[in-house]
């Protein structure tokens, strides 16, 4: 189910990714998206197949971003790109019918020209400035957010500076749930901390 709790790894915190990603898991999240802008695709093949074999027992969902190829070598479920990493229709020939494929909408303008590539879901944001992507657009706050949800007939994931205490606004925005970077990556207890994001969309 696509909602709630999504976690992007983050390749420069203090704790490996794959530290990263077993403690979001551990602590409910439905999805772990593999996010690397420097690593190699050798290396980032060899990351994504540990990473799915360690989290298949949990059930959670295994994207990655950007890299086509790479979802496409080691079999992930899904792949996430932007809105410069291709044609989203030529993007979901390459990976075929069954993997999910997630795309960034940065403006309600992207959102009003989504293309017909049979879109798992978008991510909206950046909600606020966040430290996480350097090069981020302008944050299009709870407002863009609440507009893009009605241009779009998938489900939505809210992104950017979001952490506890936001899941309210969120989903009265309308969002299906939010993924989150630092919140987890950085905080002192990854796994409790993304529990309690979880335990805080839940009660909504």
């Amino acid at each position: 189910m696509i909602g709630r709790v999504c976690f992007v790894t983050d390749a420069t915190a203090p704790i490996s990714v794959m530290d990263q990603a077993r403690a979001a898991a551990a602590g409910g999240a439905w999805a772990v998206q593999l996010r690397d802008k420097f690593a190699s695709d050798a290396n980032l093949c060899a990351l994504g197949v540990a990473l799915m074999a360690d989290l298949a027992p949990l059930g959670v969902t295994v994207f990655v971003n950007d890299r086509v190829e790479v979802a496409r070598a080691i079999g992930a479920h899904g792949l996430h790109i932007g809105q410069s990493d291709g044609d989203p229709r030529s993007v979901r020939r390459r990976i075929g019918p069954d993997m999910l494929l997630g795309l960034s909408v940065e403006t309600v303008a992207h959102a009003q020209a989504l293309p017909d590539c049979d879109l798992a879901y978008i991510g909206a944001g950046p909600i606020r400035a966040t430290a996480s992507k350097a090069d981020h657009a302008a944050p299009i706050g709870l407002s863009g957010l609440a507009e893009i949800v009605t241009d779009v007939s998938c489900p939505v994931l809210a992104i950017g500076g979001l952490g506890l205490g936001d899941a309210a606004d969120v989903h009265r925005a309308g969002a299906a749930g939010l993924a989150v970077v630092s919140a987890i990556s950085r905080a002192s207890d990854p796994t409790a901390a993304t529990r309690a994001l979880v335990d805080e969309w839940s009660q909504l």
